[in-house]
């Protein structure tokens, strides 16, 4: 016999999740797209740059959320916003279906040690160290400009910090 979860889930009248938080995910493409990071903070106006500062801003925005003990627990619902995103972003740019799961798999393994890097540094307090990490992980066309992005990154950190979960999940920062 099948449940009315199962057939709720089957046909779509259970509201997705992720859904709650896509305020948040496109006022992270919005941060990642503000044209002072290309034009003061060296990042490269590519498509590698633009891919970095999502990922960047990302990061960001994770750690907090997994700082806040309401919030961890939804850090996978974001995620799956970017992975969407970027499945999409890979299928419209003419990349097929056997491929597309193994570049998904090597962006996440990208981001996950640039999100460690990253921690490790702002955490540390340490405005060098972030700047090396971004030098490592960030399309830059002017890489003496990686302590400039260092320290934007390192506001928008502590912007984060001061926000609400309520208003991070409506993709407000203090």
């Amino acid at each position: 016999m099948l449940s009315i979860s199962f057939l709720n889930r089957l046909f779509g009248s259970t509201p997705d999740p992720r859904e709650q938080w896509r305020p948040l995910w496109h006022r992270i493409v919005e941060e990642a797209r503000e044209p002072d990071y290309y034009r003061m903070c060296g990042v490269a106006d590519t498509i590698e740059g633009r891919f970095d500062m999502v990922t960047l801003v990302l990061s960001i925005v994770l750690m907090r959320m997994e700082d806040n003990s309401e919030l961890r627990a939804h850090t996978a619902l974001v995620t799956e916003l970017f992975i969407e995103d970027m499945e999409g972003q890979l299928r419209e740019a003419g990349i097929g279906d056997p491929t597309v799961g193994k570049k998904i798999g090597k962006l996440m393994s990208s981001m996950g040690g640039r999100l460690g890097a990253y921690r490790t540094a702002i955490d540390a307090g340490n405005r060098a160290g972030f700047a090396e990490a971004l030098r490592r992980n960030v399309t830059l066309a002017q890489e003496d400009e990686a302590y400039s992005l260092a320290e934007r990154m390192m506001r928008l950190d502590a912007r984060l910090e001061r926000t609400s979960a309520d208003q991070l999940r409506a993709g407000e920062f203090s």
